[in-house]
């Protein structure tokens, strides 16, 4: 039988602290964010509480806002549109998004979400981990589509630091009211 996991309250909310089932509410746990970015809650722990199989997070974006830079990884990823509008650049191409799109990207498919509309989307992401400790674990390509949108590298690389220098980094941050609807 697999024991429950403990929660560890810290400044920026709550964090599973050991292996084992939880239930945590996204109010209540730990986010990340800086100004021009946008908030993003992860939902796993560190150490033994990290996922090991799938990486699980829901963003907060406000127009104009990237999920991320540009990207592709050698594992799947997917995306479901919890609220809001939302940008979908795949393969150089925009796709609109509203919520309750759900985006399947299979290994190899450079990806990046923007928000979009009038106000704040929500997206949750999940992607496998299989292979994201590998050195060939994926990469930021220039695209000139995400370029237009400030959601690219300025040149290829596979270096996460090189691909998002310039941006502020997100700190870890308690949750803020109106992040999420009621």
């Amino acid at each position: 039988m697999v024991q429950a996991a403990s929660l560890r309250q810290t400044e920026h909310g709550l964090v599973p602290d050991s292996e084992g089932w939880f239930v945590l509410n996204a109010r209540e746990a730990r986010w990340s964010h800086t100004p021009g970015r946008s908030a993003v809650c992860e939902f796993e722990g560190d150490g033994a509480a990290a996922f090991a199989q799938l990486g699980v997070n829901l963003s907060v974006l406000e127009p104009g806002q990237a999920m991320a830079r540009y990207h592709w990884e050698a594992d799947q990823e997917d995306f479901l549109v919890l609220a809001g509008e939302a940008l979908l650049i795949v393969e150089g191409q925009e796709q609109p998004l509203r919520a309750w799109d759900f985006v399947h990207c299979p290994p190899g498919t450079g990806h990046v979400i923007l928000g979009a509309g009038s106000g704040p989307s929500i997206v949750l992401a999940v992607g496998a981990r299989d292979r994201a400790a590998d050195p060939d674990w994926g990469a930021y390509p220039v695209d000139p589509t995400a370029a237009r949108h400030g959601a690219s590298a300025a040149a290829d690389t596979d270096i996460p630091a090189q691909a998002y220098a310039g941006l502020r980094r997100r700190r870890p941050s308690a949750y803020r009211p109106g992040w999420l609807p009621d």
